[in-house]
């Protein structure tokens, strides 16, 4: 269970993280901080590419660098923009890959919760590797 103290250090830890970001195309900096059952965070921001296909997302260089670490579990996301918006579809299916009920928490860049839920509300019916069986 994630506890409010544990909410407000996931979206500050992403809202501090979001500001790394490298945007110089959207102009849309995205936070994201990704908690392992272990209690260990992992932070991303999006980092973006001329050869656009080849940006990567907040969630997923967060996810990234906690599977780089060992890590292959996990209870929570917070995900920061300037407005609130939610993984895309990318996201959501890594992510899914790892922690289907993983909660998810978007938020705005001043810390205002836009949406608490979990992911596979986010991703209904999503593909799992027991699919590939």
């Amino acid at each position: 269970m994630t506890h409010q103290a544990d909410i407000e250090q996931l979206i500050q830890l992403a809202i501090a993280t979001s500001q790394n970001a490298y945007i110089p195309y959207s102009h849309y900096p995205v936070g994201a901080a990704l908690r392992a059952t272990d209690g260990t965070i992992f932070t991303g921001c999006n980092v973006e590419n001329a050869s656009y296909p080849v940006t990567i997302c907040a969630e997923r260089t967060a996810l990234v660098k906690a599977v780089s670490e060992g890590r292959r579990a996990f209870d929570t996301i917070a995900v920061v923009t300037r407005n609130g918006g939610s993984p895309c579809g990318m996201c959501r299916q890594m992510l899914f890959e790892f922690a289907p009920e993983m909660r998810v928490i978007l938020a705005d860049l001043q810390g205002n919760i836009t949406l608490d839920c979990s992911l596979s509300d986010l991703l209904p019916h999503g593909f799992r590797p027991q699919h590939l069986e």
